[in-house]
């Protein structure tokens, strides 16, 4: 019999996590779903899903797949054009390596937020 690893369950704290990444996502830069799921401890579709149901409170059209393309790019257009965001020559998304966020610099700002949440979380005696 094979281990399995623990699946990682969508409950209110994993939303707001994943949520709370993309919104330290900074003006004018990216990050792949995969990329705010490492943050947080998820998948890259856990974070997909997460965004669609839950992502309209947020910078949604920060968040891309791992080659810069984003599904929504005609609504995310606008948002991109403020943002100075330029389409990459396939018409799909941006260029990760022009526009991806500094992922460190991403944790490290997203990291209060998040310290917050897990404080929240811990039960009182």
């Amino acid at each position: 019999m094979t281990a399995r690893s623990p699946r990682t369950r969508m409950d209110d704290l994993t939303v707001e996590k994943v949520l709370r990444v993309v919104e330290a996502i900074p003006r004018g830069r990216v990050a792949a779903y995969g990329e705010v799921g490492a943050i947080v401890g998820v998948g890259p579709r856990l974070v997909g899903r997460i965004m669609r149901t839950w992502g309209s409170s947020v910078p949604w059209w920060r968040v891309t797949n791992a080659s810069g393309d984003h599904p929504l790019l005609a609504r995310a257009l606008h948002h991109w054009q403020e943002e100075g965001i330029t389409v990459k020559p396939n018409g799909r998304g941006c260029r990760m390596t022009e526009f991806g966020a500094n992922l460190e610099q991403l944790q490290a700002d997203a990291a209060p937020s998040l310290a917050e949440l897990e404080e929240e979380d811990v039960p009182s005696s």
